[in-house]
């Protein structure tokens, strides 16, 4: 039976994993092109996932 070396990530509850979106700034550029922007999520910085908290001074 294989054992997990790192526990598994766990996901950003401020976006559901969902880190980054592509907002449309609304016209298009001269090529035809949608101009779009990429927002982030500002809690897991992009990523879509939140470390693990460590509980430091934990009673044993």
């Amino acid at each position: 039976m294989t054992h997990r070396t790192t526990p598994p990530p766990r996901i950003c509850p401020a976006c559901d994993g969902h880190a980054s979106a592509a907002i449309t700034l609304g016209g298009r550029d001269r090529h035809g092109h949608l101009r779009t922007i990429t927002a982030y999520c500002p809690a897991c910085h992009g990523t879509g996932t939140r470390p693990l908290r460590t509980q430091e001074g934990a009673r044993a």
